[in-house]
Order: structure tokens, then C-alpha cells, then sequence
């Protein structure tokens, strides 16, 4: 008997639970310390209460024998995938219900949708990236390529015709850089994805953020899109699921390469490996998409968007170069002073007692970033930005 020798190939901590025992060690050697938290993209607003009233409706449901729900459908209740359908139309993207996969969160799906694919293909992931699309293949033993994402591109890394790969990941808006691809840079991936014969492996996670005309939604609003691309979505950031787990997946029908079908290898894989999402969750998850569960939802997110801008004019104020702050969460901005990203950390951990995430453990080209999240109170994110400022600006 062997284990898998590949675990050997990636990093024995994973970036975030590194950050999570620095601070331990920190708050333990200086108790009563406050620290505030910009660093993990966790939500801290309660779930809407539409979606509440759709939970303690559902449990309800699950004390009467004639509403009483079992074992559930491995790929989503028809009542969310429908509603997630019709969240699609409103962005002017037409899909079937057997194409649209609910899951435990788009983490899971985006690790667990490599089981369709050859481990001998070739993957290509942008750097700085989200580790989870590196450290899953790294798993499986695929050889894994990066595209430059920098400050001259506006960490957006567009094709290039000279390099060869079978699976591309694309993240818009970006986690970590929060920059956005717009409609037509996303053209140019599709058709390069076509002609190639690669898949695009797309996560919309952050999608909710946009506000700016001309970026894009969904992969799905570029034709063509529907015969190269998977596209995976969350609830979480959408609508802070992040601790009642729901997401979903886009597999088109059209998505086919060497005879074989992505949509149905998917559906044959949930089906053997996966149970379901619970019905109860689902009946929330179905909640966000009503009248009164968007409006709920939307100043949720006005909320973020609010703390985000902080963040950002504090920036401005510094005269400290970023992407993201508009049309995403997450603001990427280059250490002052030279500092390299751990540096910086432990600089803003020592000093004002801040928690960000260092660029470095998202990639080579991280190196000397650093990220911060807009998921905190209004209140932390204030007082954040008042010890940022009353740092740096010495």
C-alpha cells in the first residue's frame, strides 16, 4: 500500500491556516490585544431574513410526515434550479435546468469537477491565483503552467497563442487581485478555448460585486462560451452562506470533446460520490432569488461595497497602488516601502494589530502585495483603516 506521493508536492500548511497561527501566536503573547480582521474572505452579516423565513419554513417541513424530505435529488431541487435559471435570464443567459448543478459550495465543485478530466492534461492557472486551483491538481499529479498576472496588465493575463493547455482556470472578479475581466477580454478567451480545444474552468463567486457596465456577469454572455466552459458559482459571497454551505455549477450540454459528454460524465460522478445539498439549505438558498430576498440580499452587499470603498479611498489618500475595491470585495495593493508581503504582515500585525493576507502565498507574482477583504463590520473596517493610516502615512 502507498499514499499518494503528490501530497509531497505542495505546501504542508495551507496560506490561511499559516495566517491563522501567526495571529494565535501574536494575540497569545499580547493578550487583550484587539485585533482586527481584514484578512480571510469570511461574511459577517446574518443571513437576509427571507432566506430565515424560507429555513424555519423548511424545518417545518421536516416535522410533518406528507413534507417531509429524504434522501433529495444528487443535482439540486428543481424549485432552486429554476430560480437559479431565472437568475441566468435576468443577465441575459438562457440555460436548461439539467445543466445547472447545486452543490455544497463552489470550493468543493472547482476541486472535486477534475474527476471528469484526464490526469494527463495540462493545466494553466494565473499567478497570483487562488491555491485551491493549483494545490487540487498538484493532488492529482497534472502538470500545472502560469500565465503573469502583474500590475502592467492589470493582473488580468489575457491568451497567448503560444502556449498549449488542456484546463484554464479564470477568476472574475479575481480572488485575490479583485480585478474584473470585461465582456470582450473574455471573448478572446472563449475563442481561444474553442480553437484550442481547452476547457475554461470559470469562477463567478464574486460575481455579485459588479456594478460597472461591460464586465462580465457570466462567461455565459459571450457566445460560443457554452462549448468550452464550465462555470462554478457560490452562495457565499452572494448572500453569506459561507457557514450554511450551497453553491452551484454550470455544466452546458454543448461541452463535449472526444465524444464524451461534461454535462453527463458530471451528472455520473454526483450522482455516485455526492448526496445532495439538504433540502432545508436548498429552500434558503431558492429564497435568495425572490423579490424580497434580493432586495435584502442587495444591501447586504451595499454594505461590503461600502467597506470596500474605505479601503480604497484610504488608498488614494496613501497614494498606494491597487486593483479590485470597485466590482469586488477584495483590495490588492502593493506593499509601501518596499516591504516584501510577510514583512508587511507582520509589520501591520506588530504595529496596529491588522490582520491582511500576504500576496506571497498566492503565487510568485504575489510577491510584494498583499490583500485585504471588505467582509468585515462597518465598524472594524473604520477602525482598520484609521490604524492604516495613521501608520503609513508617518
Amino acid at each position: 500500500m502507498q499514499f499518494n506521493s503528490h501530497f509531497n508536492d505542495i505546501a504542508q500548511s495551507y496560506l490561511f491556516s499559516t495566517v491563522a497561527q501567526k495571529v494565535a501566536a501574536y494575540s497569545a503573547a499580547n493578550p487583550g490585544s484587539s485585533i482586527l480582521r481584514l484578512g480571510i474572505g469570511d461574511v459577517t452579516l446574518p443571513l437576509a431574513p427571507a432566506v430565515i423565513q424560507a429555513l424555519h419554513a423548511a424545518v417545518d417541513d421536516m416535522s410533518k410526515k406528507e413534507t417531509f424530505h429524504g434522501y433529495g435529488p444528487e443535482q439540486g431541487y428543481d424549485f432552486l434550479k429554476e430560480s437559479i435559471r431565472g437568475y441566468y435570464k435576468s443577465n441575459g443567459v438562457e440555460l436548461e435546468n439539467d445543466e445547472i448543478f447545486v452543490s455544497d459550495g463552489a470550493k468543493s465543485d472547482i476541486g472535486n469537477i477534475l474527476d471528469i478530466f484526464a490526469g494527463e492534461n495540462t493545466v494553466l492557472v494565473p499567478d497570483p491565483v487562488y491555491p485551491v486551483y493549483v494545490d487540487t491538481n498538484v493532488m492529482a499529479g497534472r502538470r500545472v503552467m502560469y500565465m503573469n498576472a502583474t500590475a502592467k496588465n492589470g493582473f488580468l493575463p489575457m491568451p497567448d497563442d503560444s502556449v498549449g493547455a488542456d484546463i484554464i482556470y479564470l477568476c472574475s472578479p479575481n480572488n485575490p487581485t479583485g480585478a474584473a475581466y470585461t465582456v470582450a477580454q473574455i471573448k478572446e478567451w472563449v475563442y481561444y478555448a474553442n480553437k484550442s480545444g481547452a476547457v475554461i474552468l470559470y469562477d463567478a463567486a464574486y460575481e455579485c460585486f459588479i456594478t460597472q457596465e461591460g464586465l462580465a456577469r457570466s462567461i455565459f454572455q459571450v457566445e460560443g462560451a457554452k462549448t468550452c466552459a464550465i462555470e462554478f458559482c457560490s452562495f457565499s459571497k452572494t448572500a453569506g452562506f459561507t457557514g450554511t454551505r450551497c453553491g452551484y455549477t454550470v455544466v452546458p450540454k454543448a461541452l463535449t470533446r472526444g465524444g464524451m459528454s461534461a454535462n453527463k460524465m458530471w451528472l455520473r460522478r454526483q450522482t455516485t460520490k455526492f448526496n445532495g445539498v439538504p433540502y432545508i439549505v436548498q429552500r434558503g438558498a431558492a429564497a435568495v432569488f425572490t423579490a424580497e430576498g434580493q432586495r435584502q440580499i442587495g444591501e447586504n452587499i451595499a454594505y461590503y461595497r461600502k467597506n470596500a470603498k474605505m479601503i480604497a479611498d484610504c488608498m488614494d489618500e496613501l497614494g498606494i497602488w491597487y486593483t479590485g475595491g470597485k466590482n469586488s470585495p477584495y483590495i490588492w495593493l502593493r506593499c509601501p516601502g518596499g516591504m516584501s508581503s510577510w514583512q508587511f504582515f507582520d509589520y501591520l500585525l506588530q504595529n496596529v494589530q491588522v490582520v491582511g493576507t500576504p500576496g506571497a502565498g498566492f503565487g510568485a507574482n504575489g510577491e510584494g502585495f498583499f490583500r485585504l477583504t471588505a467582509f468585515g463590520s462597518n465598524e472594524v473596517t473604520q477602525e482598520a483603516v484609521q490604524r492604516i493610516k495613521g501608520l503609513l502615512s508617518k
